[in-house]
């Protein structure tokens, strides 16, 4: 297994040949030089890089005819097989591949991936043109649909063949990716066809591809698929009987759009483009849109583990503060969308916020799509289960085993940032990392007991001789559950961020979330970093109905549930009194490995008269969220009630 480590520089520092028109606050380290040797997120990657990544191999080859659809459009005969856009699997599934050999090289697992992508190239049309429904069904229809998702297809393409190339620096996808960006650049904006991409995706991958090429057509259609929305393209294509312009994201300019609408996981894919475009144009109105839909989002439309879009019957947003929670749709591919807009948010800003939310979603509302074994997913994450929820082997419509896996896999793309004089410590996760400083080599080796406890420490093993800034994300999760004001504890207090080099406590200034040190380094200093976790009680704004008189419970940045399996079946009946202890106890062998919390709840219970119900206590025991449903289809619940009138006897 080759280590490329020359290949994304560009995506290091901010004044390389690839960057130098950008005008974004910062740039994220490249997953290919970030090193993970977290003991959380490495059990995470291995079971990705074995249980997820063998489903889908068995699915993708075997059980469903995707790859055969390759073959097929390679000879141009045969029927198709499945739906219209399940090359899009096949593209994810080879980019989680291309991260997880970064993680886990498996010669067999590349060869594996070496074949798909022969037979990918083989299928492409002379013209650039690939798409294997069309290719099998007509290639005269191709280009008429705005809805059939060929321009999707494309960009997770795209991606796939640039996270190939900077794991194994094999060109052959990469290459297959820009002949058909090229085309489609050639047929759209080159000819000004109005042309309204029914899923987003293509604005997202066009700008990564910008960002590895430096080629400015890419970035230029890009925002050409930005701006063909509003405008009316879409009636009577992508908007039938029950989907309208605001399911698409489509009623008014991309510019002009205030609040969030629609599918989600459709929205948070194009609003990461717009966010990535505005960051390397200074687009204006990009900005402000892009500002006014995240507050709309996180102050009224997102749920406390970060999951977004609360209707199944759209898969996506609903009315304002209306987010129940036994039927909460929580896409797992929204929330692993959520990571991608936060992330260009703030690359945009270098405002912490956004990764404060980034961290929500990757922690909870994303992960829970993965069982720890690797091999079972949510489609859907609800809040809340009568014992009828239950992760699956796979899916018709599959796009979530896919996605989550090549999240978990590229998970070094999301710690690190860089800008002009300084290293932005993002996410507490054990890794190592050298970027580059002129002709020198900045170093760092961090080790932390996140998620469950807060002590982190960052050593120096290398160092430029000019002075240099690291900034440190103080957790947001110290003084609010979330941006936005949609929830808060219940307590007021909050907990203490402390730095010290060397073992003495050094001051720091904030800014934007970020606790920054400026000096020059020397090797072998060692920052150590405490962050407090402590049990805190959640509540919601008054808005939020279905969660009045109830408290969740958050620990770090994990949101906690209580699940049947550890409470004798029952996960409903009984309520949180207002003076509660906590007790956090590191359960080794419990599900992986997790910190588990007990603490005295109150409960009906029958008299010996068969006539009155006494009120009785007994103790529970609480699961990060991410954790449940592993032991089978049982209760569940996140905000528990704290009166009577709420509990439910039946579910």
């Amino acid at each position: 297994m080759r280590f490329i480590k020359s290949l994304s520089l560009s995506l290091l520092l901010p004044f390389t040949a690839a960057t130098q028109q950008s005008l974004q606050k910062v740039n994220p380290v490249n997953f290919s030089q970030v090193a993970i040797t977290d003991p959380f997120w490495k059990g995470r990657m291995y079971s990705v890089a074995t249980g997820t990544l063998n489903a889908c191999i068995l699915y993708t080859e075997n059980k469903t005819g995707r790859i055969r659809n390759f073959e097929k459009a390679a000879k141009k005969s045969g029927t198709h097989e499945g739906i219209y856009y399940d090359d899009s699997d096949v593209y994810k599934a080879l980019e989680a591949i291309a991260y997880s050999l970064k993680n886990n090289p498996n010669p067999a697992i590349e060869r594996k991936a070496d074949e798909w992508i022969a037979r990918i190239a083989a299928a492409q049309q002379p013209d650039g043109y690939l798409n294997t429904f069309y290719t099998l069904t007509g290639l005269d229809k191709r280009w008429t649909d705005m809805e059939k998702h060929e321009d999707y297809c494309a960009g997770h393409l795209i991606e796939a063949g640039i996270a190939y190339y900077n794991t194994t620096g094999k060109k052959q996808l990469l290459d297959v990716a820009i002949r058909f960006a090229d085309h489609i650049d050639s047929m759209f904006r080159q000819q000004n066809r109005p042309w309204v991409s029914g899923h987003q995706e293509i604005e997202l991958a066009l700008m990564r591809l910008y960002h590895h090429t430096n080629q400015r057509k890419y970035l230029e259609l890009a925002q050409w698929f930005l701006e063909q929305r509003g405008h009316g393209h879409g009636k009577g294509v992508i908007w039938d009987q029950w989907k309208d312009p605001n399911y698409c994201q489509d009623s008014i300019p991309v510019k002009d759009q205030r609040n969030i609408t629609g599918h989600a996981v459709r929205a948070m894919y194009m609003y990461t483009g717009a966010a990535d475009v505005a960051a390397v144009t200074n687009e204006e109105g990009y900005i402000k849109a892009m500002h006014a839909i995240w507050d709309d989002v996180v102050g009224r439309n997102m749920y406390i583990t970060g999951g977004i879009g609360a209707q199944g019957k759209n898969e996506g947003f609903g009315v304002d503060y209306d987010l129940p929670n036994e039927s909460a749709y929580c896409e797992t591919c929204a929330s692993v969308g959520m990571v991608f807009w936060n992330q260009r948010m703030n690359n945009l800003t270098g405002d912490a916020r956004y990764i404060d939310v980034l961290e929500k979603s990757l922690y909870n509302g994303a992960l829970d799509g993965l069982s720890l074994t690797g091999d079972r997913f949510f489609y859907g994450n609800p809040l809340a289960s009568s014992g009828t929820h239950q992760r699956r082997e796979w899916f018709g419509t599959a796009c979530c085993p896919s996605n989550i896996a090549r999240l978990v896999a590229s998970l070094g793309n999301y710690v690190y940032s860089t800008s002009n004089n300084a290293v932005w410590v993002n996410l507490y996760i054990g890794s190592d990392v050298s970027v580059p400083v002129k002709k020198e080599l900045f170093t760092l080796s961090m080790q932390t007991g996140y998620p469950w406890n807060g002590k982190t420490t960052i050593a120096v093993t290398a160092a430029p001789k000019q002075v240099m800034q690291v900034r440190l994300r103080i957790p947001g999760w110290l003084s609010e559950p979330a941006p936005g004001g949609l929830y808060s504890f219940e307590d007021k207090q909050d907990s203490k961020f402390t730095i010290a080099i060397n073992g003495k406590p050094v001051a720091f200034k904030e800014e934007q979330g970020y606790a920054v040190i400026e000096r020059k380094w020397k090797k072998g200093e060692v920052i150590e970093i405490n962050t407090p976790m402590e049990v805190r009680r959640v509540v919601s704004r008054p808005e939020l109905k279905q969660n009045n008189d109830r408290v969740a419970i958050q620990y770090g940045p994990m949101i906690y549930c209580v699940e049947g399996a550890d409470n004798n079946g029952e996960a409903w009946n009984f309520i949180v009194p207002p003076v509660t202890a906590f007790k956090v106890q590191y359960e080794p062998s419990l599900l992986g490995g997790v910190n588990t919390i007990a603490f005295t709840v109150k409960e009906p219970a029958g008299s010996t008269d068969g006539q009155s119900i006494k009120i009785g206590d007994r103790t529970v025991k609480a699961i990060p969220y991410f954790s449940w449903n592993n032991r089978g289809a049982n209760q569940m619940q996140i905000w528990l009630p704290t009166a009577f009138r709420q509990f439910k006897v039946n579910p």
